[in-house]
């Protein structure tokens, strides 16, 4: 996906012509965590007190979780929003999913999924992993994997706005900077690296 056009500006392009699917695309970094944060305390709640796991098996599934979202968050960034059709319904729909970030990396309406996208992409999630892992198992894994889901939308939301002191999110701000303005077909991982590193679409780092 290699990209001729790259905003530095913080100015957010408009993408359609109607006030609300306009308005249903912007949204503000803190929102994801006022959604989704009762969302982790519920599931951790039925987990602990009506499922009744033992608090070292809720750790365990939690944990896993939290690993399970690093795998999805790579997946989903490198085949699914780096694919690029060749339909030009499908380009539009391309742009308006991820494109637009790619162009205008600056815009902090557009650093974090919309809750149009988010609540239903969790509520498949939610379904999936009740079809997958045992019912006892999927309210502590569900709790991990969208604390993983908010620590990426922050942390990518942090990413491009923050200036970072520790050597560790420097290093992070480095791949994801490195994916927008060198080579945006390599370093899919946004809150960890862990995956490019697996499957060899890491950056030589000095």
């Amino acid at each position: 996906m290699k990209r001729n056009f790259i905003s530095n500006s913080p100015e957010s392009v408009r993408m359609f012509k109607n006030d609300i699917l306009e308005s249903l695309s912007k949204v503000s970094f803190y929102v994801p965590v006022i959604i989704f944060l009762p969302v982790i305390g519920v599931c951790t709640y039925y987990s602990l007190f009506v499922d009744e796991q033992p608090f070292i098996n809720f750790f365990g599934l939690f944990i896993g979780g939290l690993f399970v979202w690093t795998f999805i968050e790579y997946i989903m960034h490198r085949f699914v929003f780096h694919f690029v059709p060749k339909a030009k319904w499908a380009l539009r729909l391309h742009f308006i999913f991820h494109g637009v970030h790619h162009d205008y990396p600056s815009d902090a309406k557009r650093l974090v999924m919309p809750p149009s996208a988010s609540i239903p992409l969790a509520t498949g999630f939610y379904f999936l992993f009740k079809l997958v892992f045992p019912a006892l198992y999927v309210n502590g894994l569900f709790s991990g994997f969208i604390l993983g889901y908010l620590m990426y939308d922050i942390s990518h939301y942090a990413i491009h706005h923050f200036n970072f002191k520790g050597s560790f999110w420097k290093k992070i701000k480095q791949h994801h900077m490195l994916h927008h303005y060198q080579d945006p077909s390599k370093g899919y991982g946004v809150s960890s690296p862990l995956w490019d590193k697996i499957f060899r679409s890491d950056f030589l780092k000095k």
